[in-house]
């Protein structure tokens, strides 16, 4: 295994155990796990640390954390150095653009013109169609498919298997239940689920 410098992920969780998966499969290695739990010692055969073993200057670092929120709020306040993850078997297109932090799972697609935010997770078999907007901490569920030119605002949580079809907005901090097939924009803060989806409530 190679090093870049040195990669910290920080969270030691199951999310954390798949992007260690990811630098495996680019033949690179993590130095060990972040978390804030200091019952947590080791994970999957690497050691857990506190947030001080990481050197801002130099290290890299990639969230293994599922929760939008926290990882805003983490990366708002910690200013590292951040690595963008994608496995290998990720179908991606050249002309397709993923901020930094973010992460790609396995055999994911992202299209031509599609543009991801920072710190957003596009998990394992998701599908992102041609210009698609992702805004920031933007979590895409395994097997979600965004048809094209859809646009997802920061905070938005797709959940596995859901559809959004073409053209669709879907606007900030909005909660799509899994195997919901979106047919109309969604407002900020709507907690959407069904077939065709339905808003159920607000969040705050």
């Amino acid at each position: 295994m190679k090093e870049l410098d040195y990669i910290w992920i920080y969270g030691a969780s199951g999310h954390g155990k798949v992007i260690l998966d990811c630098l495996l499969a680019n033949n690179l290695m993590a130095e060990g796990f972040i978390d804030d739990d200091s019952s947590k010692t080791r994970l999957n055969d690497l050691p857990v640390f506190n947030r001080y073993h990481i050197n801002s200057t130099k290290d890299k670092v990639v969230f293994g954390i599922g929760e939008n929120n926290i990882r805003k709020k983490l990366a708002e306040k910690l200013h590292f150095n951040f690595y963008t993850v994608i496995h290998p078997t990720v179908s991606m297109s050249p002309f397709a653009q993923v901020g930094v932090g973010s992460v790609v799972f396995h055999h994911s697609v992202v299209q031509s013109g599609s543009v991801i935010g920072v710190h957003c997770i596009i998990n394992t078999k998701a599908s992102v169609d041609h210009d698609c907007i992702v805004g920031d901490y933007v979590h895409i569920s395994p097997g979600a498919i965004l048809c094209g030119n859809v646009s997802v605002g920061e905070l938005s949580w797709v959940g596995a298997g859901s559809v959004i079809i073409q053209g669709v907005k879907i606007g900030k901090n909005v909660m799509i239940g899994a195997g919901s097939v979106i047919i109309r924009d969604v407002p900020d803060n709507a907690v959407v689920v069904g077939n065709p989806g339905r808003i159920v409530r607000f969040s705050e």
